[in-house]
């Protein structure tokens, strides 16, 4: 091969290779690593359209500032693959979202170039701004760059962050990667234009001598002049919002042309500007047909076909718990007008888009805004209406807050469906599902549910129609369960009451959640080695069925727990039901097994139970371990 036409790419290793190259090569690189970020997400699955949308960014940034010198701050991350690529680990990219592999978020600990790790959005600028005030108050003049999308703007942690940065006034960028808007070839030439030249370093310093002259000046004049630099200033585009919190605005610029972005970060870059927000607009997975085509731009993606774009199936031929929740309410919603669903921007993620086509005028979706979403809930129930509010387990922790003060101290009837439960896999413990149990089980007021298979989830959505005494939650996992066929006619489950799967008289085992599959095999080995097992299913982590888990521990040698929370959940509330009920004093055995105090890698959901030690061989070893025995003593009794 020519040493002419070896690809950019292969000599990139840091930004810094980026310096050496023009303009015009920076334009051929932009190229490449497209190709490169499409054929690495087609291999291991993952967040393609936002990463693609940010090519020309990523290699302009990089370009221009001195990373990571200069900080670049990535809202989320799931635009960040190709900043990965750029920054060292090209040839890890094949680990993406695997065990032991690379994060498929910005991740602190993965690399020097990461600088403030995100799964949850609309946390860039306020980590942003503390960065920048801490470079001041050690007396550096490094840049502080946000990358903030167009979608976490509906999260009011942005507003709130950005409204403190203009009055802080300290140096930070915020590029709004806007990929909901377009901008027409004549416009946006001349919004370029505009854009360079307000961007500029005289016009800044004339445009702050001149607002210092204007302050001086007599009102009449002062309003005529500031009314006058307002249309100057947005003649480019709708910059007022941001002006008004304090931002110098520049754009809208079209940010996959670098003769239109590189001026611009080039012009504002080291310039004493104070907080500036530059609007980038972009086109989500733009580059690759199949992602410009889709509805949601092939936001998150199995493996996939690069010629036809078609995804990888999963194998798994049965319905996933989202599925079963959505058909369920549903169901629920053609015999009852008062229910309604919410979303907080999930409505495919949490099944709700197949309820907004049956109930377009009983659907609502309110953006990356899942406090707003809950208390917008408890108004609607205050008038009679039956709130559902669908939000992965991870992002329901973001409105904690709104769950107690606005829900649980008005005991207000809300329905809280708990999508993504326990270990989710790829998206790693940014959006595991860990703490729900915990923190709504210490609320007073609340019902809280989860569900071990299909038909009691389904029953679980039917038992939350009819409660109207407060609120109430159910939790269930990502992906498919037993397989169950839901029957037609199914009933609602009585408040507080758990079911016995099997009876033993040896171990107990009081199941919550999903692991009831492995409870069940655990519960055959058990049984084969002459130790007698029950198992119950407990299905309310509150209110406990007290007078089931007490006789479970008055005729058991041996009773515990699981569950697919953390340490403080429903093993906890058992722990102190047995010791009030001075059951701990009669020498019961008794062990909660639930995810280990530590944050648990990305990797395959089962990898990752296996590391919380919460699969079958797990609960047998516990077991064994308690009782004091060793397998090797027993005689099999029924070796299946």
């Amino acid at each position: 091969m020519n040493i002419k036409d070896t690809p950019l790419l292969d000599k990139i290793n840091s930004p810094k290779d980026l310096k050496d190259l023009s303009d015009q090569e920076l334009k051929s690189l932009s190229d490449e690593l497209r190709q490169e970020t499409i054929q690495s997400v087609s291999k291991t699955g993952g967040h393609l359209g936002a990463g693609l949308g940010v090519v020309e960014l990523t290699v302009a940034l990089h370009n221009v500032f001195d990373t990571p010198n200069d900080k670049l701050i990535w809202d989320v991350g799931h635009q960040s693959y190709p900043h990965k690529i750029l920054t060292g680990r090209r040839h890890s990219m094949s680990t993406l979202r695997q065990k032991n592999g690379l994060s498929g978020f910005a991740k602190r600990d993965e690399s020097e170039f990461d600088v403030f790790g995100a799964g949850h959005s609309s946390t860039s600028v306020s980590s942003g701004l503390g960065i920048s005030i801490a470079r001041d108050l050690k007396g550096d003049d490094n840049n502080i760059i946000c990358v903030l999308g167009d979608g976490a703007m509906s999260a009011g942690q942005a507003y709130e962050a950005m409204n403190n940065a203009g009055a802080l006034k300290s140096n930070l960028i915020v590029i709004l990667n806007d990929n909901d808007m377009s901008i027409a070839p004549p416009t946006g030439a001349m919004s370029a234009y505009l854009a360079k030249l307000i961007s500029g370093e005289k016009y800044i310093g004339f445009r702050n001598f001149a607002k210092q002259i204007v302050e001086k000046l007599p009102k009449t004049i002062e309003k005529s002049a500031k009314k006058a630099d307002e249309i100057t200033r947005t003649i480019s585009g709708e910059g007022t919002l941001f002006e008004a919190m304090g931002f110098y605005y520049i754009g809208p610029i079209d940010g996959h042309n670098l003769d239109h972005l590189l001026p611009v970060l080039r012009n504002i870059k080291n310039s004493n500007h104070g907080p500036v927000l530059i609007h980038v607009v972009t086109q989500k997975g733009k580059g690759y047909l199949p992602a410009e085509k889709s509805d949601e731009k092939y936001h998150g993606v199995s493996k996939f076909n690069i010629a036809t774009g078609e995804q990888q199936k999963s194998s798994d031929v049965k319905k996933s718990y989202t599925n079963i929740f959505s058909e369920a309410l549903i169901k629920e919603a053609h015999l009852d007008k008062d229910i309604v669903g919410i979303s907080a921007a999930m409505p495919s993620g949490t099944g709700l888009d197949k309820f907004q086509k049956q109930f377009p005028e009983r659907f609502f979706d309110v953006g990356i805004a899942e406090q707003h979403a809950v208390t917008f809930a408890a108004g609607l129930s205050t008038e009679g209406i039956k709130p559902f509010v669908a939000i992965y387990s991870t992002f329901l922790q973001r409105a904690y807050d709104q769950i107690i003060h606005d829900v649980a101290i008005q005991n207000l009837p809300v329905k809280f469906a708990i999508d993504r439960a326990g270990l989710v896999g790829a998206d790693g413990p940014t959006h595991a599902g860990s703490f729900d149990i915990a923190f709504l089980s210490s609320l007073p007021n609340f019902v809280v549910m989860a569900a071990s298979d299909e038909i009691e989830l389904a029953r679980m959505v039917k038992t939350s129609v009819s409660y109207n005494e407060g609120p109430i939650s159910f939790r269930y996992p990502r992906g498919s369960g037993e397989g169950l066929k839901i029957p037609e006619n199914y009933k609602t489950l009585e408040i507080g009451k758990g079911r016995i799967i099997s009876e033993g008289t040896k171990v107990a085992i009081i199941n919550l959640g999903t692991r009831l599959v492995e409870v069940k095999k655990a519960s055959e080995k058990l049984n084969s080695l002459g130790l007698s097992t029950t198992i119950i299913d407990a299905r309310f982590a509150k209110p406990l069925d007290e007078s089931l888990i007490i006789s479970a521990a008055k005729n058991h040698e041996l009773l515990l727990t699981i569950e697919e929370g953390s340490f403080g959940g429903f093993g906890s509330s058992v722990l102190s039901l047995l010791s009030n009920a001075s059951l701990l004093d009669d020498g019961l055995k008794i062990r909660n097994l639930v995810f280990p105090d530590k944050f648990i890698s990305h990797a395959s959901p089962e990898e990752m139970y296996i590391e919380a030690k919460l699969m079958s061989h797990d609960i047998v070893e516990k077991v064994l371990s308690v009782l004091k025995i060793k397998s090797s003593e027993l005689k099999i009794v029924n070796p299946k």
